[in-house]
């Protein structure tokens, strides 16, 4: 039972210390997602889809299952070339996602 408790508690550990990153990456879409039509509008869409990739991955890892699916449509709208602004709901939900989420040992 301790080698459980001890890998329950290495996983707590990194989702803590991922946390800032994840952050990063939610702020990435929320700014592409924001401002879609001015002059940086495509290099912050190419950053928001890196990101979205990203967390899809890493809330999947963490069994944040919801969080992972809202990450790739978000990816997937963005690449496809959609207006990012019907996005916002989305963002919005994966942000409280995570806001929300507590790994815990």
């Amino acid at each position: 039972m301790a080698e459980r408790e001890r890998v329950r508690s290495d996983f707590a550990d990194i989702w803590q210390r991922s946390r800032p990153e994840i952050e990063s990456r939610l702020a990435a879409i929320e700014k592409a997602i924001a401002a879609p039509g001015d002059g940086d509008a495509d290099a912050r869409q190419e950053a928001a889809i890196v990101a979205a990739h990203k967390l899809a991955g890493v809330l999947g890892t963490f069994g944040l299952h919801r969080g992972s699916e809202l990450a790739s449509r978000i990816e997937a709208e963005l690449e496809a070339g959609a207006d990012p602004a019907p996005l916002k709901p989305a963002a919005a939900e994966l942000a409280s996602l995570v806001a929300e989420a507590e790994i815990d040992a």
